[in-house]
């Protein structure tokens, strides 16, 4: 019986030189032009249809290389793929990856800079930067677009889903744009591992069924004193940026970003610009001698634009190393923002300072459009009394009598 494949030797079709298609078994066909080109070429059926698949030149594709692409199209045929969209599909993924060298953090960034433009309200373009900064880039901001997938993307939600269900979904939705975007400018194909509906709501709670978290973990106000003598006797960069964020009552992000060009030690004040604010707007924070202290620390060990640098060059400390330090220290049920509430109650619970210079030091929007539209300033002078009562407080703890409160003359 005649053999079926490999009928073709290497001698022979080096030796042909007539026009025609000449079978090798198993669908592959040599193929000499008119010209004396040859080439490749695989024959197949799918779904009744004929079709052909180049497999290149013999001068760049041997023999055996070319019974192994027909063998592995063979296959692929054999289970209803076309080998031919399949090769496609694989180029433009190669040419993807080639050509856009794009990481996430830099399509954010773009796709910000472009469609930023168009939001009006200056708020929603610093929420976007900054929920990506410190809940996405820190996991793959430097990661290819195109590598992009569900894990990293479920890495970043699961351990804020259930606490922060709100912030979670908002920054579920920012990833989902950005990555659509990437895709648009062909920086990445594929699907969309942020997609929700589908996909997502197959390993996440929906948010509706969760229980809300009204509050951040808290310290008793009772025990600052204690923790941040504990503090105190702690060295590096995440312990001195966690006792400037409780000696300032800011934000943790507003903490670990903050930037040398926005402090004066001289005025003892610090100016975080609008951009960096939940509410969008500058805020003036008057620094207590005891922040002052933990400046001048960082500035004998400066290495960087930002006042706690990150161990990453030309980052900020992550917003997690305080986190981290918190277990480290046997309060893991704690977290670092929890401590504005712990300044929030020792103003009204200790002292008699008005509640909205404590809200105006929290950097809280006033609700209400009456009192916001008398209230002109800023109340400076007033929140430096609070935040060096508070520093002092942090230092000696209760000392059985309310701070009074008397407005300058």
């Amino acid at each position: 019986m005649a053999r079926q494949t490999n009928r073709l030797t290497v001698r022979g079709i080096t030796a042909e030189n007539r026009p025609g298609m000449y079978s090798d078994g198993g669908g592959l066909y040599l193929q000499v032009a008119r010209g004396g080109s040859k080439s490749w070429l695989y024959r197949f059926m799918l779904r009744r249809k004929s079709r052909d698949m180049g497999l290149g030149g013999i001068d760049v594709v041997t023999l055996a290389e070319a019974r192994e692409k027909a063998l592995a199209a063979r296959k692929l045929a054999k289970d209803g793929i076309d080998p031919i969209d399949a090769r496609k599909a694989q180029r433009k993924q190669q040419a993807v990856g080639a050509i856009s060298g794009r990481t996430f953090q830099d399509c954010a960034e773009l796709y910000i800079s472009s469609l930023g433009k168009g939001w009006k309200n200056p708020k929603h373009r610093a929420q976007w930067r900054n929920t990506l900064a410190t809940y996405v880039f820190p996991v793959f901001g430097d990661v290819p677009v195109d590598a992009v997938n569900t894990a990293m993307v479920t890495e970043v939600l699961e351990p804020i889903w259930a606490t922060k269900t709100e912030t979670a979904t908002r920054v579920r939705q920012r990833i989902e744009v950005v990555l659509n975007w990437a895709k648009a400018r062909e920086y990445r194909t594929g699907e969309n591992p942020a997609l929700w509906r589908g996909h997502l709501d197959q390993l996440l709670a929906k948010p509706s069924k969760l229980k809300k978290v009204k509050h951040h973990a808290a310290l008793p106000c009772e025990d600052v004193a204690t923790f941040t003598k504990a503090l105190r006797e702690r060295e590096g960069v995440s312990a001195r940026g966690l006792e400037f964020l409780i000696l300032t009552a800011a934000r943790p992000g507003e903490a670990t970003n903050a930037l040398w060009s926005e402090v004066n030690l001289d005025k003892a004040e610090w100016i975080i610009p609008g951009e960096r604010m939940k509410s969008g707007e500058q805020h003036r924070v008057p620094l207590s001698p005891a922040a002052v202290a933990v400046l001048r620390t960082m500035e004998t060990v400066r290495t960087s634009d930002f006042v706690f640098p990150g161990q990453r060059d030309g980052r900020p400390l992550w917003t997690d190393a305080l986190r981290r330090l918190l277990e480290r220290m046997g309060h893991g049920g704690l977290t670092s923002h929890g401590f504005r509430s712990t300044f929030r109650d020792w103003a009204a619970e200790q002292t008699a300072f008005p509640g909205e210079v404590a809200e105006a030091a929290l950097a809280h929007t006033v609700g209400n459009k009456v009192e916001a539209a008398y209230r002109r300033g800023d109340l400076f002078d007033k929140r430096r009394r609070l935040m060096d009562a508070w520093a002092v407080y942090c230092a000696e703890g209760p000392q059985g009598d309310v701070v009074q409160f008397r407005a300058p003359a």
